[in-house]
Parts: C-alpha cells; structure tokens; sequence
C-alpha cells in the first residue's frame, strides 16, 4: 500500500444541463488531477445532476415541473456516464469518487459512486434524506456503509448531514476506514461552521484522513431558481473543500468563491503514530458494553412465497 499520497476535493460547480454537460468538466478535472499526481479525486454532493435546490427554496406547486426535469437527469448505475467515470480512473490509474442523482426505475437516490485504477468498485447511497430531500430522494438501507480495500487504504464516504448521525459514522469508521470522502451540496447560509467543525472532528474520532468537498454556486444557477433564489439562503460561492489529517487539523483548504481542484500531501506514518494513542475501531474500543449493529438485508416492495403456479 502506497504510504505518501496526494487527495485532491475538486470543488466545481455542475452544469444546469444536467450529466451530460457536467461529464466532461468531471473528466477534464480527473485528467487535471492525475496530472498533478494525485491518487485520490472526490466531487460534490450530487454533482453530477447538480443539486435539487429548488425543493428547499420553492414551493411545492411552483417546483412541480422542476420535480420531472430532474428525474430525468437521474443517472443509471449501467449508463454512459458511469462507463466514462470508470474508463477515466482505469487511463488515469487514479480513484474517483463521484456524487450523482441515481435513478432506478422511477426513484432517485442520493449516490456516491466508487472508481478505481481497475474501474468501478461500488455505490452508496445517502440512507436518510435530509428534511426537504425526502421530496426527491429514496432511502438507502443497511447496504450502505461500504469500505472499498484499495492500493491507498479503506475507503469510505458519508454525504452532507449523514455526519450529524454518531451511528452512521461509526458504522463506517469501525470497519478500520483510512480515508473518508465527505460530500456536501456547498453555498447553503449558516452550514459553513458545522461543515469544518463536523469534518475536523470526523479525522479525530477515526483516526484517519479526510477529503471534503462542495460545489460552489454560481449567479446563473441562483437565478435560474427565480425568486426562490433571492431568499438569503443562497449565495454565490459558498466552498468549503478540502484535506483534514488524522488529528483534524487542514492541510489544504479552498478559496470559498473559486472553482479549483484542491489538493493535500498525506502520510500514513502519522496514523501509525496517532492510533498508538486511540484506535477507535481497535482497542479503544468496548464491544462487550457498546456495539454498532448494521442489519444489512435489502427490503423489497415485492416479495414471493411458495411454488409458482403452472
């Protein structure tokens, strides 16, 4: 396993068209990011499909059309973009993770997509919605705290508020995570606080390296929302990206305001270093009093009993 690494949070804002227009940017920044040696890219919250702001700053009957547009920019597990996300990290030799609006059948789900040097390694998905998202996204379930074994260590992920939830973090930081990619919508008023301090406080509790990363808001995205643009909950801009060390100190941190590929030098002596004080998935541990417990049976709609009839 690589002991020195390069993490790169590219804080971009996504297209208004949708996958389509937003792909190439998504694979200009791979490239870009290779280039520069990173071993690690990670995109906003959603990026992909750009994030649903219109669900928090409409009202429901005004965003009725705005609900079949972006349905529409859902994007398949088998589809073209996922194929062109896994092709980019297997020519590049790089990992990749990517936000997405996922559809399946008629349902949405809010997705982090996992690539490798030997092409896609898996999906998860936002398992509680957050307040205004349950009006656009499904829940994920007990699949969905994934760790994906890597040349550059154990990856995982949680999206945006999944942070506030001392069990869900756990349920990934548990496993043994190294590195946590941590993705968030950027430019909301009055999250920038609980985003840093979350983030910081998430490197510490694990005891391993993390990528954060937002999109920013442009003045074009905000007034495509009309009026509920001009509410005060939206502001150009509005980044926070970047790589926290195992202590929860930054070590590289993004302008607020510019579109930019940020990128941190890590090394794995100083997890080696800080785990001989605290390993929270090892002997700091006590599951004889406290476990986490993760039912991971999928739950269908649909499900048949017995023999089929002739």
């Amino acid at each position: 396993m690589k002991r020195q690494l390069t993490l790169t949070a590219a804080q971009l804002a996504p297209e208004r068209d949708g996958p389509g227009a937003t792909l190439p940017k998504a694979l200009d920044a791979i490239s870009d990011a290779a280039a520069a040696g990173s071993d690690l890219i990670a995109f906003p919250e959603v990026f992909l499909s750009g994030y649903p702001f219109y669900c928090l700053h409409i009202d429901a009957q005004t965003a009725r059309p705005l609900k079949a547009g972006y349905l529409r920019k859902g994007v398949s597990m088998d589809g073209p973009e996922i194929a062109a996300l896994a092709r980019s990290a297997q020519d590049h030799g790089i990992h990749v993770v990517m936000g997405l609006s996922e559809r399946e059948g008629d349902t949405l789900y809010n997705t982090q997509a996992f690539f490798g040097p030997t092409g896609l390694l898996g999906r998860r998905r936002k398992v509680m919605p957050t307040h205004h998202e349950r009006m656009v996204w499904g829940m994920g379930d007990g699949r969905d705290f994934p760790l994906f074994e890597t040349e550059i260590g154990r990856l995982g992920g949680l999206i945006c508020f999944e942070h506030s939830n001392a069990l869900y973090r756990y349920a990934v930081q548990g496993q043994g995570e190294q590195i946590h990619v941590a993705q968030w919508p950027g430019g909301i008023a009055g999250i920038d606080g609980i985003m840093e301090h979350a983030m910081c406080h998430y490197a510490f509790e694990a005891q391993c390296f993390v990528v954060t990363v937002t999109a920013i808001n442009t003045p074009e995205m905000i007034a495509a929302l009309g009026d509920g643009g001009s509410t005060g909950l939206l502001a150009p801009g509005g980044g926070m990206s970047g790589v926290i060390d195992c202590r929860g100190n930054w070590v590289a941190k993004s302008d607020p305001d510019t579109e930019m590929l940020v990128h941190g030098n890590v090394d794995y002596e100083q997890i080696e270093g800080f785990k001989m004080f605290v390993d929270s998935a090892g002997h700091y541990a006590r599951p004889d009093i406290v476990r986490c417990v993760i039912d991971r049976t999928p739950r269908l709609p649909v499900s048949f009993e017995g023999e089929e009839n002739d």
